[in-house]
């Protein structure tokens, strides 16, 4: 049986990079794995009430850019309708599916499908602002918001995880993986960064 592989794992390094000398405060970023990714989308002629529907304990996100979220568990919504369900629980799906009959959601798990990694530190939105056109100012893009975007072109997706520490984690296309890592570690060589 062969090791399943991570959507980063030929580009992802450990180690410090760029203007690290002398630095406490420096950037972190790691490759996120071992996700469970999936994404639920209600049908137009589904009666289901949303509202009501709890997925490990939270209530689905009713509009952008709202995340529902707790310690295993971050609910994205993306789109009318339309939610990401990222979670550490590997039985993830198994209480989706119980709770959205196929009648009414399609149920997709898209792990496989997404390189993910998590931006730390102070210049964390410096890095993010110089390749994606998200209005990052505070009153519009917080802690637990999550936003669809570009990153020089690659489509992304941006969850906002905590402000005090300043920790995003971002989601692109896995065919777009290496691109996507090598673009926001280039980003982040002024500042100096720690792959962990």
């Amino acid at each position: 049986m062969s090791e399943k592989i991570s959507a980063l794992f030929y580009d992802h390094k450990i180690g410090l990079f760029g203007d690290h000398e002398g630095k406490n405060n420096l950037l972190k970023i790691k490759e996120l794995k071992d996700l469970k990714i999936i994404q639920i989308a209600k049908f137009k002629k589904s009666q289901v009430d949303v509202g009501q529907l709890k997925i490990d304990g939270l209530n689905l996100p009713l509009s952008s850019p709202l995340v529902s979220s707790n310690v295993q568990t971050r609910i994205l919504w993306i789109g009318p309708d339309t939610w990401l369900c990222i979670s550490k629980n590997i039985s993830i799906l198994d209480d989706i599916n119980s709770k959205c009959d196929g009648g009414d959601f399609g149920i997709t798990d898209i792990s496989h499908s997404r390189a993910a990694i998590q931006i730390q530190g102070d210049h964390a939105i410096d890095i993010l602002k110089k390749g994606s056109p998200l209005n990052f100012n505070e009153n519009i893009f917080c802690k637990n918001n999550s936003a669809n975007t570009t990153y020089n072109g690659i489509n992304i997706i941006i969850d906002y995880i905590d402000d005090n520490q300043k920790i995003f984690d971002v989601y692109a296309l896995r065919s777009f993986g290496g691109s996507f890592y090598h673009s926001i570690t280039d980003s982040s060589l002024e500042f100096g960064y720690e792959g962990v």
